[in-house]
Formats: C-alpha cells, sequence, structure tokens
C-alpha cells in the first residue's frame, strides 16, 4: 500500500473512531435516550425533532419582557481590531489586498492568526464592572459570544483543545466568569455560538463532501453545544454560522427538542432562528431574520432588532472613527420603534483584546440606561398598540399595558402642542408626561384630534433631550 493511501485510510479511521466516540458522549446519548422514551401519564408536552413540533412551543415570557439586551463580540479578533470581527475569513479566505497589507505593514513575516491568541489577555477584564455597566444601561439580557467563526471558544471547550480561553491568551473561563456577574445583579444571560467554523478541517472535509456528512458536526459542533447548556444554563441561546448548510446538516432539530424537553433549562431558555440555511424568519424560537433587522409593520411573529453602536464592526476597531458611532438619538429611536413593533433591542458593543469597554460605548449604553429610568414604564413588559405609528412632524409612536397607551414623540412640537389622531378620548381620560407628575390639559378637535398642552419648560428642565412620552388612561 503506498503511504498516501495509509495516510488517508488512517485519517478516515481517526475521523470515524472519534465520532464513534461522541456518539457515546452523555448528553447526546441522553438526548437520544429521552427522544425514544414515551412520556408518563400527565407529563408536560414533550417535542418532536421537526419544525412543526419546536415552532409550536410558547416562547418564555421573560423575552417578550425584557425588551433591551447588550450584545458582546469578544474574542481573538478583537487582538488586530481592524476591519472587523471577520477578520481572519478576509485575509486568508478571501485575501482582501487591504488585510494582506495591514499584516505585512504591522507583523513579521509568517505571522499566522493563531499567533494572535497569547495577546488576547483580557487583562483589565473586571466582570462586576462590565454587569454594574450593564444595569446601568437598563439592559434585561446580555450576550456573550462563546464562539465566533474563527473557532476560539471564551470558555474551556472539552474540544477546542489549546483554541479556548483557558489554554490559550486569558487562562480565565470567560464565559462563566461573565454569567456569575450577570446573574448576581438579576440580568438574563444568553450566549451566542457559531455552528460553523471558518478553517475547521472536519467542517472543511464536510463542506467538500457537500454537507453529505457531518464528521464536524459530531465532533465539535454539538458537543459544544450540549456542553454550554448543561456547564452555564444559559436563558438564551443565539446561533448564528448557519447560512451554508441546512438545519439537517447541522441535527438541529434533535438538539433543540432535548432542549426544551430534557435540559436543564428547558422551561426558561429562549432560542433565535440561526439554525440552517432555510429557518431565518421561518423557524426557531423568536426571528433576527438578519442583522438589523427593521420591518416596516406589526410582524405576527416574536422578532429581534440586533445592531451595533459601531455602524462598521461588531468587533472593536481601532480604527474607527467618531462618524462610525450611532447616535444617542439613532439608538433610542431604533429602541422605541422596535419595540413599538413588538420586537426586543439588542444592542452590540465589542470589548478590547484587554477587557475594557471604550468610554465612548458606556456612554451610548448609559444614555439608553438614562433614557429608560424614565421612560422604562413604556417599553418593559409593553405591547404593541393597535396602532404603531403616527408619522407627523413629531413621529409619534406606540406602546401599551393593559387599557393604558404610551404615545413616544421624537421631535417636540414647535407650539408645544402635541397632535394625535389615534387616541379617542372618553370621559375618564387622564394624560401625563412620565418624568413629570402634573396632569396635562388636553382639548379635541375634529381635524386635529387630540391636542395635549406640553409643559412650558425650558430644555433643561425637560425629563429627557429627546423622546418623551405620554401617558394616557381612559383611551380607546
Amino acid at each position: 500500500m503506498k503511504s498516501s493511501e495509509m495516510k488517508a485510510r488512517a485519517a478516515g479511521v481517526g475521523v470515524l473512531l472519534l465520532r464513534l466516540l461522541l456518539l457515546l458522549h452523555p448528553a447526546l446519548l441522553a438526548a437520544r435516550s429521552a427522544l425514544s422514551t414515551p412520556p408518563p401519564a400527565g407529563a408536560q408536552r414533550r417535542y418532536t425533532p421537526d419544525w412543526p413540533s419546536l415552532d409550536s412551543r410558547p416562547l418564555p415570557g421573560w423575552f417578550d419582557e425584557a425588551k433591551f439586551g447588550v450584545f458582546l463580540h469578544w474574542g481573538v479578533f478583537s487582538v488586530p481590531a481592524w476591519g472587523s470581527e471577520w477578520f481572519w475569513w478576509h485575509w486568508k479566505g478571501e485575501g482582501r489586498p487591504q488585510y494582506q497589507r495591514f499584516m505585512s505593514d504591522n507583523y513579521p513575516p509568517g505571522f499566522s492568526y493563531a499567533d494572535f491568541g497569547p495577546q488576547f489577555t483580557t487583562r483589565f477584564f473586571h466582570p462586576d464592572s462590565w454587569a454594574d455597566l450593564f444595569q446601568a444601561a437598563g439592559a434585561k439580557y446580555v450576550v456573550l459570544t462563546t464562539k465566533h467563526h474563527e473557532g476560539y471558544t471564551n470558555w474551556p471547550s472539552p474540544v477546542s483543545w489549546n483554541w479556548n480561553s483557558v489554554d490559550v491568551g486569558p487562562h480565565r473561563d470567560l464565559v462563566g466568569e461573565l454569567g456569575a456577574a450577570i446573574r448576581k445583579r438579576n440580568i438574563r444571560y444568553g450566549l451566542y455560538h457559531s455552528l460553523l467554523e471558518w478553517f475547521h478541517p472536519l467542517y472543511l472535509l464536510d463542506k467538500k463532501n457537500g454537507f453529505k456528512t457531518q464528521h464536524f458536526v459530531s465532533a465539535k459542533t454539538m458537543p459544544e453545544l450540549y456542553d454550554l447548556v448543561n456547564r452555564y444554563k444559559p436563558d438564551l441561546i443565539w446561533s448564528d454560522g448557519e447560512w451554508e448548510s441546512p438545519d439537517t446538516y447541522w441535527n438541529a432539530t434533535y438538539f433543540l427538542s432535548w432542549l426544551y424537553n430534557d435540559s436543564p433549562v428547558k422551561d426558561v431558555v429562549v432560542v433565535n432562528d440561526r439554525w440552517g440555511q432555510n429557518c431565518s424568519c421561518h423557524h426557531g424560537g423568536y426571528y433576527n431574520c438578519q442583522d438589523k433587522f427593521k420591518p416596516k409593520s406589526l410582524p405576527d411573529h416574536k422578532w429581534e432588532m440586533c445592531t451595533s453602536i459601531d455602524k462598521y464592526s461588531w468587533g472593536y476597531r481601532r480604527n474607527m472613527v467618531m462618524s462610525d458611532i450611532t447616535t444617542e438619538f439613532e439608538i433610542i429611536s431604533e429602541l422605541i420603534q422596535t419595540v413599538s413593533l413588538g420586537g426586543n433591542y439588542l444592542l452590540n458593543v465589542g470589548p478590547t483584546k484587554d477587557g475594557l469597554i471604550v468610554p465612548i460605548f458606556q456612554e451610548r449604553l448609559l444614555a439608553v440606561g438614562k433614557w429608560l429610568s424614565i421612560n422604562g414604564e413604556a417599553i418593559y413588559a409593553s405591547k404593541p398598540w393597535r396602532v404603531q405609528l403616527e408619522n407627523n412632524m413629531t413621529s409619534v409612536w406606540y406602546t401599551s399595558k393593559g387599557s393604558t397607551v404610551y404615545a413616544i414623540f421624537l421631535n417636540w412640537p414647535e407650539d408645544g402642542v402635541l397632535s394625535l389622531k389615534s387616541p379617542i378620548t372618553t370621559s375618564t381620560t387622564q394624560i401625563v408626561m412620565l418624568g413629570i407628575q402634573k396632569d396635562l390639559k388636553w382639548s379635541t378637535d375634529p381635524v386635529e384630534g387630540l391636542l395635549i398642552l406640553l409643559p412650558q419648560l425650558p430644555p433643561s428642565a425637560l425629563p429627557a433631550e429627546f423622546a418623551w412620552t405620554v401617558k394616557l388612561t381612559g383611551v380607546k
């Protein structure tokens, strides 16, 4: 037998043995066993590994009530901190000239992406400080990247030897440390996880085979997902990296049926819709659809808008400039619009390789927290009203809680009178502005509708710099 044939056969045997070992993984065995065991009489409903069954699961209520969360993109890509978190792909996968030039200008010949790993020190990462910031921002949930498409894991993954945060770089369990700090403040904890890894040999093998084999899924993806759930008990799994192959390749429905039926978080866990190239905006828990998704009208399914303070990257970039940063007004306006249309707003920041959240990102988060400290009543646990938007000169967005209606207007009317056509007043109507105790005077006009006389105060005395909320009770 030729040497090349022996090597190929040995590699094939190695893959087969690895798959057999992983089939004996306790969590995988438990999932398969649970699916084949009939439930006892009167037991909680069990979900089968198919989309009609999985999609019928009611979304745990905490997610819709939360409304606002913070997203964190953090990994080895935070070391070059240039271009975006897709640095490795743009450099080696696509060979973009500007990335080639960046490397030749700043690093010695032969420097590999793996050489960035030891520089991911997280030296100044203090999880309690981060958690305090997110609490001050008014976030009700936080989602951390456990593993991006580069494959580096922010926890000691048992199947990511020498490419995880305990073996290389910080020598710390970043997922565990942040989770402990977040939960001390009663904030929900979500974990982002990329299904694919750009350059993993087994993934590339499956890709070469047209995704007819599942070596990578058995050896890497599924063991890591089960490990994350059993180890950290997340409230949310934010899946990504699904777009190259169908959900059947990823064994997504089998994982989700275990998650919903038998996992330690089966009653509280929420997932998104990125479980295969056929799933986005169609299957899963809530829908992301695509990054920065912004529907024009009220969707009939719970959704989330994820967006980033840095308009051009999710990971931290050393080369970002002020014009790349989303303004406070843009962020708060997007939050209001998203919630009015029934969505959640997940706002991303990219920490540095040292574990710092730079001041401009802190400032934006704290601005959201300040606004929510006054107007949060109109956001948290609210529901869409029968009308979402009055697109007049003041741009009014509506939310509701029971019979109470909130009208959030983005621009202060020049004459100090807010005109609303949608609410119908009654003999019990009362109107106040959040942040100001006094009832507001109002009248009705057959053409203009409800006319609300706003407080005649100097700008410095108003409860917010922009986006004010009037609370209406006793209206239809």
